[in-house]
Parts: structure tokens; C-alpha cells; sequence
């Protein structure tokens, strides 16, 4: 089977590791900054603060923004759940923009025309979650063009997107927003194992989301409401999280990130080979924004017959290539649905769903196997 992603763990990685295991600290230590510094520079950040997922780093976010109970968060339909859920866990209401067609992002001729409606209502959303899908940027320009004059905070979800470039700049330099995430899951562009980061411009927010992924616990006298006890002092001053990052995971990944620039190399040079490969096929391929260069996680194919999409995907499966589908809308997962959300509420997002199969793409994929993927795809459809 040819998976539709897969680490690459070499011998450089299992060192660094191993490193770390004979050392005096495997949970917390000197890699986890480190590791942050090194994924700050590379994304031209301030600020990088490691957690365990990208979901607690999506959490840990929107806390730091002073989203809550009452507020309203907006994000895309086609992304995955967590991408939603940090609003919701916070009590905040959430609701979606539709996608441009071409990129799988979040339009912004959509997200113009619900920010107009949301103003006549009186409701508009305090934080808004572009998602990079895929691993290509947002149209972050427009976006922050279109929420700032609200004063509406940013959250960039760039969980597939480190590596990934946008108007000549590292996606994470939190040009247009507030806050950027990474994730580090196995099949993202480096891995920790399971990892994310947040990643933001502003002190304040770094210093607020350092103490939420820690329990709300500091030994910052500054931040303390009395005088210190004595050196072993901490004071909890805020309801905070074990969301913190292992040594462990932050020795793979500052081993990952000296390799980060040959990995999106690959996976363009693989996706710009799928362009052509599938070319004159009955498939939409993915479109490129303007002035951006994708971090390629995935590459997702959309068939012209939605009617054939299962038959397909099966076909594909069952003759080992991995396919697989990213992602069912959000808004029509059962508990989006008993919130009032159906079938019919973002159109672009549905057709996408209806018609979308993503296909083996990751950085040690070689030209055979993605010769035996295209193959594999010409007999299906045919």
C-alpha cells in the first residue's frame, strides 16, 4: 500500500533522541526552546511557544485573544474539526465562511459578504480562523484587509503550512495575523509525533499562552499578586492546561526542522510532476494562489463525476494506493448539525466534499510509486 502520507525518521533523528534519553531531562529542558527559537527564525516570528498538539496550541490561542462564552468565532467548513472546536471550547458560538473553489481556503468575496451581513445584524465574530489547506496560505492580505477595520483578531490555522511561503514571506511570520499555528503530527511536513506551536509577534500574548500551556503557573515575580515565600515559590494565577511539549517530541522535531526546506522542495516537485502526470484527465486539480508557494501536505484530486467519487476511491484502495479524504465538512458532522447547521449552507464546501479524493503525496514519495499512483488513477476512472 502506498500511503497518502508518511514520516521520514532517519538516523539523525533517532540520535537526537537518544541524546535527550540519556539526559538529565526528558520532559522539560533546554530543546524545547530550542526548538521554538529554531521555528521562530525559520518563520520570522518573535515569539514561538511548543505544545503538545496544534489542538491545545488552537485552544491555548484563543483563550490568550479573550475569546469566550457569548463571543463568535468564524472559520472554514473544509479543515478539520479541531479547527472548530477550539471556539466551542470556550463557549463561544462558531459558524463557517465558504471556500474559494480553487484553493479549498476560506473565500474572501465570501468572508466580505457575511462580515456586510454580521455588521447589519449587530453580531460580528471577535476571533476568525483562516485554515491553509493543504499547506497553501490563505489569502491573508485580503482577509486581514477585510476583519481589521472590526478590530477582529486572526488565528492563521497553518497546521499543514510550515515550509509554505506567502507574498515573500515564511507562512508564520504573523504578518496579517495575530497568531499562527504549526502542527506536527506524523503525516504533517516535520514531525514531533504528536506537536503543534503557536507563533505570534506580540510579547504579551507569547508571556499569556507560555502560562496557559502550563497549568496557569508562574514563578514570574511580575506576574505574581504577592511577594515570593521563597525560591521554591510558583503561584497558579489563571486556569491553565498540561499542554506542554516533551523534550522527547522537541528533539525530534529541531532535528526535522534542519531538513524542513528540502521536504517542501520534494513535495512541489512531486505535485508540479502530478500536475502534469494528470493533466488530461476528467479531474479539477488544485489551483495555486497568486505569489504563494505551497508546503504541499496534501494533494487532493476532485473527479468531474461526483457520482463516481466512492467507486473511485474504493478502486484506488483496494488496488493499494492510500487514498483518502480531507475533509467532510465541518458544519455537517452530527454535532455541528444539532447546533442548526445543513446540507446546503456552504455550497462550495459540499461540492468540494462530494467530489474530492486526496492522493499519496509525501517527501520520500518516489517517481515509480507516483507513477504507480497515476496508473492506478487512469484505471479507476476508466
Amino acid at each position: 500500500m502506498i500511503p497518502y502520507g508518511r514520516q521520514d525518521i532517519r538516523q539523525q533523528d533517532l540520535d537526537a533522541v537518544i541524546e535527550v534519553l540519556k539526559s538529565d531531562f526528558i520532559t522539560q529542558g533546554p530543546v524545547v526552546p530550542q526548538f521554538e527559537d529554531a521555528l521562530a527564525e525559520k518563520s520570522g516570528a518573535a515569539h514561538a511557544v511548543a505544545m503538545n498538539s496544534a489542538t491545545s496550541a488552537l485552544h491555548v490561542a484563543v483563550v490568550a485573544l479573550g475569546l469566550g462564552q457569548g463571543d463568535l468565532m468564524w472559520t472554514t467548513p473544509i479543515t478539520f474539526v479541531a479547527s472548530a472546536n477550539c471556539g466551542r471550547y470556550v463557549g463561544a458560538d462558531v459558524d463557517f465562511v465558504d471556500i474559494d473553489p480553487d484553493t479549498f481556503n476560506m473565500c474572501p468575496r465570501a468572508l466580505a459578504t457575511k462580515l456586510a451581513q454580521a455588521e447589519a445584524a449587530g453580531r460580528l465574530p471577535k476571533v476568525i480562523v483562516p485554515v491553509h489547506m493543504c499547506g497553501q496560505s490563505a489569502a491573508m492580505c485580503e482577509i486581514a484587509e477585510l476583519v481589521r477595520p472590526y478590530g477582529i483578531r486572526i488565528v492563521e490555522d497553518a497546521s499543514h503550512a510550515v515550509g509554505g511561503r506567502y507574498r515573500d514571506q515564511p507562512v508564520g511570520s504573523c504578518q496579517y495575523s495575530d497568531i499562527t499555528i504549526f502542527s506536527f503530527h506524523p503525516v504533517k511536513i516535520i514531525t514531533t509525533a504528536e506537536g503543534g506551536m503557536a507563533l505570534t509577534n506580540d510579547a504579551e500574548l507569547a508571556a499569556r499562552m507560555e502560562l496557559l500551556r502550563s497549568h496557569g503557573i508562574t514563578r514570574d515575580p511580575t506576574r505574581m499578586t504577592q511577594d515570593s515565600d521563597g525560591p521554591w515559590y510558583y503561584q497558579q494565577v489563571e486556569l491553565g492546561w498540561n499542554y506542554r511539549m516533551t523534550e522527547i517530541q522537541a528533539a525530534l522535531g529541531l532535528s526535522q526542522q534542519l531538513r524542513l526546506a528540502d521536504y517542501v522542495e520534494a513535495r512541489n516537485a512531486l505535485a508540479n510532476r502530478y500536475d502534469r502526470l494528470l493533466a488530461d484527465l476528467p479531474l479539477d486539480l488544485p489551483g495555486r494562489l497568486e505569489a504563494t508557494r505551497s508546503a504541499f501536505h496534501l494533494y487532493v484530486i476532485r473527479l468531474h463525476d461526483a457520482s463516481r467519487r466512492r467507486e473511485v476511491f474504493e478502486t484506488l484502495r483496494a488496488n493499494g494506493i492510500g487514498v483518502n479524504l480531507h475533509y467532510i465538512p465541518v458544519h455537517l458532522q452530527p454535532y455541528y448539525r444539532d447546533l442548526g447547521f445543513a446540507e446546503g449552507d456552504f455550497p462550495a464546501a459540499e461540492d468540494y466534499y462530494s467530489r474530492a479524493i486526496s492522493i499519496p503525496l509525501f517527501a520520500q514519495l518516489s517517481e515509480v510509486e507516483q507513477d504507480e499512483v497515476v496508473a492506478r488513477i487512469l484505471e479507476a476512472l476508466q
